[in-house]
């Protein structure tokens, strides 16, 4: 398949890709029509923050699967628009973290010890000695803003050097933070309680300037470092706050614009420290970059699950291996309960018992929706399942317990019309071997795989031989066979593995017996 590959990344992601045996095309001056033009015969893409992945873009990308950022942030990329076509946009978080929180650091002591001004003056001639009172950070309060990987890496270190920690994130647990050392606070409190304060935001509608002149009033005699994304800062109002000497200096990394317009008050007041956006440039952090992208990318191009989707669910790496047998299996259920409901669908719960249940299964809901949907003949995926039960009016329920009666683990996806539903149960044998164990009340223990038939008779002698003479009558080879009943003489449903697909002549052969009460023909596509 077709890696393009529009910003330039390290050597070593580009051996990845091309190992797994993908044609890898490097082109980092693309733009406009010429890039509409290369990526529409691509199946994947890797970007830094150079390339505008647009709806426009994601559109003319028609065969694209996935969409990989060298690196954390994504302003970039419309993901809205990469959900709404299927495509899985995914980062790097990991690759760049430790260089990231390094530099913050960095960029914390140079401006509480004034170490770049102090630098210049040196080399220019003069022994400044005096003109430079430096802050010590141990004993001071660190305020963070934004407590994800970078923002806890950067709060462990210098918790670590004798700093007190407190953080705003409202998306983070009391609990998650305690154990890295930070006290959760409201925002202007930590803006009100921080001798230093690092910004680890992403940049969005609602952070955008969310520090401004307010906010840096708070600040008062302080410091402020951004080494995370440009805009968070309202930077003519930082550029003030320093030299008017209501904050103690500013270190910054990132800008609105990059790079930074000569005109930039930031560049002519001499506490405030600039680089050149130079968190992730390390080498080290180029190549995990680089390859953590190129392996999620050529995961999406197998059909395997990427563990930083960002706008598909997403599990963490150790948790990977325990739910994977699940992912299969999820999806197969939701084919079989769809194909044997055969109404329109207006519900779908997905629950899971025991072990499974104390997992985060959001990919193996997903993948369960993936089945339900697929056999309807919607453009589907685990990137969209989700969007596309929304639009269509679909409710979706999860549930978890962690009891359960017959089996390590069960799944159960039931699927509804309305009026009527059905549900199908699947557990894993032997760790790894999928098994149907339950459709409605019937207890069976089917091997899910190619071409199914699902049979509901009357439990009577002869029927099972009569099924078994149709289908060798149209050429239809019988692989297996489970049988299950409600009762001596009741109902019984049986569910067959074919090696062929069943012609309508005998399925319509079938139901004209009075004992059949119904036939479902269901292909799995080469099953698990």
């Amino acid at each position: 398949m077709k890696v393009l590959v529009t910003d330039p990344i390290a050597d070593a992601g580009l051996s990845v890709l091309r190992e797994a045996g993908h044609d890898v095309e490097t082109n980092y001056e693309l733009e406009g029509e010429a890039l509409l033009e290369a990526v529409s015969s691509a199946h994947g893409l890797i970007v830094r923050s150079g390339t505008e992945v647009t709806r426009e873009v994601l559109e003319a990308g028609e065969n694209l699967v996935i969409v990989g950022r060298a690196g954390i942030g994504v302003d970039n990329i419309d993901i809205d628009a990469a959900t709404d076509h299927g495509v899985i946009v995914a980062n790097a978080p990991e690759g760049n973290v430790r260089a990231a929180a390094e530099h913050t650091v960095a960029m914390t002591f140079a401006a509480a010890r004034s170490i770049p001004q102090a630098h210049v003056r040196l080399k220019a001639g003069e022994w400044a000695k005096s003109d430079y009172l430096g802050a010590e950070l141990n004993g001071k309060t660190l305020g963070v803003v934004g407590l994800g990987r970078v923002g806890q890496e950067v709060a462990k270190k210098l918790d670590s050097l004798g700093m007190d920690i407190v953080a705003y994130d409202p998306y983070i647990s009391e609990e998650r933070a305690e154990r890295i050392g930070a006290e959760l606070v409201e925002f202007e409190a930590c803006l009100e309680a921080a001798d230093f304060l690092t910004v680890h935001t992403p940049l969005t509608p609602e952070t955008e300037d969310l520090i401004s002149d307010a906010e840096l009033e708070l600040l008062e005699g302080g410091y402020l470092i951004n080494c995370a994304r440009g805009g968070v800062v309202d930077e003519d109002a930082l550029a003030a706050k320093v030299e008017d000497g209501t904050l103690s200096g500013a270190a910054l990394d990132v800008f609105a614009e990059e790079p930074l317009p000569e005109d930039s008050p930031l560049l002519y007041v001499e506490d405030v420290i600039v680089t050149p956006h130079l968190g992730a440039s390390t080498e080290a952090a180029q190549e995990n970059v680089a390859t953590s992208t190129a392996d999620q990318v050529s995961a999406a191009l197998a059909g395997e699950p990427v563990i930083n989707a960002l706008n598909a669910p997403s599990v963490d790496e150790s948790a990977f291996p325990r739910i994977e047998p699940y992912i299969g299996l999820a999806e197969t259920a939701g084919k079989v309960a769809t194909q044997l409901l055969e109404g329109r669908m207006e519900r779908i719960e997905v629950a899971y018992e025991g072990e499974i249940a104390a997992e985060e299964v959001d990919l193996v809901t997903a993948s369960a929706l993936k089945g339900v949907f697929e056999p309807l003949e919607w453009q589907v995926n685990a990137v969209n399942a989700p969007q596309i039960a929304e639009d269509r009016g679909v409710e979706v329920t999860e549930s978890k317990t962690r009891q359960a009666e017959d089996f390590q683990s069960l799944i159960s996806v039931t699927v509804s019309d309305g009026d009527d539903e059905l549900t199908v149960d699947g557990t894993l044998f032997a760790g790894d071997d999928p098994r149907i164990v339950r459709i409605d009340s019937y207890r069976v223990d089917a091997i899910p795989g190619g071409r199914m038939v699902v049979t509901r008779n009357t439990d009577e002698p002869g029927v099972i031989g009569l099924i078994g003479t149709v289908m060798g009558s149209h050429g239809v080879n019988i692989a297996g066979m489970f049988n299950a009943r409600e009762a001596i003489g009741g109902e019984a449903l049986t569910v067959y593995n074919v090696d062929t697909e069943v012609p309508d002549a005998a399925r319509e052969e079938l139901e004209g017996d009075d004992r059949i009460i119904g036939v479902s023909y269901i292909t799995l596509d080469g099953g698990l």
